[in-house]
């Protein structure tokens, strides 16, 4: 295909990648499934909400969501590296959609009881803990290497569009038809995903089935360990999940304590973030060679924590949605970079492995949320945030001074 040439086409290369067959059947699939799941995720919040009356209760079922991911993504990375990754995707699919069709049968017919609903939660957890690793390592497999990092932002662009459709169709579908809809067409949805699935045409490959599980497992633990690149590009993964993601739980109290702007305020504040994710996603699609560079990916980490601290020490309401912009885009920007540059230097017999280590680290958001939680007690909001911010700027410039081969990396 040629390469448009005319004046502002450069905004158009993030769409290029979409003219590989089965990325296009993948991503199409992804859209449907991301915006279902959304739909899925704000309807079971409030369906428990609504039938507890209790935020421990909400707590819990998101805990039964939660911790499978936690226990079994190392066990879908090796499938993944295991399995054909397509077929594997259909079977996770196909149990995802069964799963929700039994929710919305049980809202339906009203026995949708709390202990009912946390084992769907622990169903649903399980089943991504397998598709997510899957997934991630189907990109490289049908994407070329030069439009590999195009193909990740395009699919960071994509996650952070459904966050803003799945919610509002919810909130749609709840005030005028009920919670019941909301589940049958997440159900609904999976049609169209295991249709994509079904039409992708990809050449067999030889997989590794020698040894268990377990033992894959901690195979590629060792790869991680042995690789030195791989094992930095891994551990900076951390920072900005431990770091930096809480910011986004701790706008509620920016919204309320430090810039008394109230719950008008505080969705705008989101909106903003959400709105530098999607441009952060377009800009590293836009200049994807730049992506593969380990120079650019420390500067954008860099970027991430300087933006925060500008963010958390601002002391004008009104400035704070611009900055907030800065800081959505350099978070998906530095995690898209951060992708491109792993998938592109791993071996594809150990991709599901090493990438479910990644989201293996997911779980430190957590645990990231609840130390700056806690740090805010103690010093205050705007402080702690800083601190953070300070952090991942001092782990980028600990990364570039002590590691030539991370500075002139080029994936």
């Amino acid at each position: 295909m040629d390469q448009p040439s005319f004046p502002g086409s450069r905004l158009l290369k993030p769409c290029l990648v979409l003219r590989h067959r089965n990325f296009r059947l993948l991503w199409t699939g992804s859209l449907i499934s991301n915006t279902g799941d959304w739909i899925d995720q704000l309807a079971l919040n409030w369906l428990v909400l609504e039938t507890t009356g209790s935020p421990a209760a909400l707590g819990l079922v998101n805990l039964c969501r939660g911790l499978p991911i936690l226990v079994f993504t190392l066990i879908g990375g090796a499938a993944a590296d295991r399995f054909e990754r397509r077929r594997l995707m259909l079977g996770t699919q196909t149990a995802a959609m069964i799963v929700a069709l039994i929710l919305a049968a049980m809202v339906y017919s009203g026995t949708a009881s709390l202990w009912a609903i946390a084992a769907v939660a622990t169903a649903r957890g399980t089943i991504v803990a397998f598709n997510l690793p899957a997934r991630h390592s189907l990109i490289s497999e049908i994407v070329p290497r030069d439009d590999l990092a195009r193909a990740i932002a395009l699919n960071s662009m994509t996650i952070n569009l459904t966050k803003v459709l799945g919610p509002l169709i919810a909130g749609l579908l709840i005030a005028s038809v009920g919670l019941a809809a909301c589940f049958f067409i997440n159900a609904l949805s999976f049609v169209g995903v295991l249709a994509c699935l079904a039409a992708m045409h990809i050449p067999p490959q030889v997989r590794e089935r020698s040894g268990s599980l377990g033992r894959n497992i901690v195979d590629g633990f060792a790869f991680i360990r042995d690789h030195t690149t791989i094992r930095i590009l891994v551990l900076v993964a951390l920072i900005p999940m431990f770091f930096g993601q809480p910011y986004i739980t701790m706008l509620a109290v920016f919204a309320i304590d430090v810039f008394k702007i109230g719950p008008d305020g505080l969705g705008l504040l989101i909106a903003s973030a959400a709105t530098g994710s999607m441009l952060g996603a377009l800009m590293v699609s836009t200049f994807a060679d730049m992506a593969r560079r380990g120079l650019t990916m420390l500067a954008l980490l860099a970027g991430y924590g300087t933006l925060l601290i500008c963010f958390s020490l601002n002391p004008v309401a009104p400035l704070a949605p611009f900055i907030l912009l800065g800081v959505g885009a350099m978070q998906i920007a530095y995690g898209a970079c951060n992708n491109t540059i792993l998938q592109l230097v791993v071996p594809d017999h150990v991709r599901g492995r090493v990438l479910s280590v990644l989201f293996l680290n997911r779980s430190l958001v957590s645990f990231g949320t609840a130390f700056v939680a806690t740090l805010s007690a103690v010093i205050g909001p705007q402080w702690s945030l800083a601190i953070s911010g300070a952090i991942m700027v001092l782990a980028a410039a600990l990364v570039f001074a002590r590691s030539p081969s991370m500075r002139s990396l080029r994936a």
